[in-house]
């Protein structure tokens, strides 16, 4: 159950700028950073529950929150987060995880800082803290902890990268999008393939959300797409494989996200965002 609570950070982790900025006479466009696609920093709160549960490794309740501080600035992205969720297996068996993560990726994805700590029942399982520089011949990565490691995640792009890569493909009317991603998770030392499928653009004036995203004037005006993200396992091995997870959400024109489900084939979880804070990014010069 561990790895499943680490494979949820490291879909959330890559849903940054989930927010819209605000003035103090109203809110405002984000400034464009690299590549032309704006974030904007924000505090959301998500409540998670269990959506369904299916095969051997079925559950009985998923109870739990997330606290994503994300900030957007011209140099880079912030993350603070806090994710509590309390597994309950039936019969009385329960399990409790705690997961604390930073991490800080300047604008132009040249390098990726990162730290988690994942406490299972008030225990420190897992503790990790490392560095990813891009260089010419590809992502260097070094570990600190759980032990010191050096290595290479070859062309993999970084957790805030994939998402405006993921706006960008949207812009263009692209439906997939394939990238190999490197996030710090699963010990530092996992790299992801990822697929990501791109629906239909939902107009402002359709399916007004519920959530607490609906009630920000800042949205109105704003476009989004239905997205998946599956995440396999890297391997030098061919034929299909099966998806260590995936993640599927709506996405905002300014990096917004909503309506998340996290699914790991034997059960999925739902996050309801069920507080927004918009906050100020200081403009570029």
């Amino acid at each position: 159950m561990i790895a499943t609570v680490r494979a949820c950070f490291a879909a959330l982790i890559l849903v940054a700028g989930l927010a819209a900025m605000p003035l103090a006479c109203g809110p405002a466009a984000a400034e464009p950073q690299a590549g032309g696609i704006a974030l904007a920093s924000h505090l959301a709160i998500y409540d998670l529950k269990l959506a369904n549960s299916r095969g051997k490794r079925s559950l009985e309740a998923v109870r739990g929150r997330i606290v994503y501080d994300f900030s957007s600035a011209c140099e880079g992205y912030g993350l603070q987060f806090r994710q509590v969720t309390s597994l309950d297996s039936g019969e009385g068996k329960t399990a409790l995880s705690d997961l604390r993560a930073t991490s800080w990726e300047d604008a132009e994805a040249k390098s990726f800082r990162f730290n988690s700590q994942n406490f299972l029942d008030d225990r420190l399982v897992e503790n990790v803290d490392g560095n990813a520089e891009r260089q010419p011949e590809g992502v260097a990565v070094k570990l600190t902890k759980p032990e010191r490691k050096q290595f290479s995640a070859g062309s993999a792009v970084f957790p805030t990268e994939h998402m405006r890569d993921i706006l960008a493909a949207a812009h263009e009317g692209k439906t997939l999008l394939q990238v190999t991603v490197y996030d710090g998770s699963d010990n530092g030392q996992k790299i992801y393939q990822s697929l990501t499928v791109i629906g239909r653009k939902i107009a402002p004036n359709e399916r007004k959300p519920t959530d607490a995203a609906g009630n920000q004037s800042a949205l109105d005006n704003l476009d989004r797409w239905p997205a998946t993200i599956s995440y396999f396992e890297k391997s030098e091995h061919g034929g299909e494989q099966t998806p260590a997870y995936s993640i599927s959400f709506e996405l905002y024109d300014n990096g917004v996200s909503r309506a998340l489900v996290l699914d790991y084939g034997d059960f999925a979880v739902a996050g309801d965002m069920t507080s927004l804070e918009m906050r100020d990014s200081k403009p570029c010069r």
